[in-house]
């Protein structure tokens, strides 16, 4: 049977992710309070931070980064793309 939770980031019901993302309280807020649709989204788009700003992942900085993203991206304004961030083109 699907898990379902009203997706404080979509704003409506939604199928839930399978699992918590990650340990701890925080991985347990985000199983409890975001889709598996926005969850995939934000994968997306912390791959593009990591990217854009040549992160690695397992520095304490950048992973404060990514955790203060992921914060804004799944409860509040979005994120910040870099100033010279290009989308791909979109395939027609």
């Amino acid at each position: 049977m699907v898990r379902m939770v009203l997706c404080k980031k979509l704003g409506y019901e939604a199928e839930g992710l399978e699992q918590a993302p990650f340990p701890g309280a925080k991985g347990q807020e985000i199983f409890a309070t975001i889709s598996k649709a926005a969850w995939a989204e934000w994968l997306g788009i912390q791959t593009m931070l990591i990217n854009e700003h040549k992160l690695a992942s397992f520095e304490p900085k950048a992973k404060k980064f990514i955790e203060a993203e992921r914060e804004n991206f799944l409860y509040g304004s979005g994120v910040n793309l870099p100033d010279d961030f290009v989308p791909p083109a979109s395939e027609k």
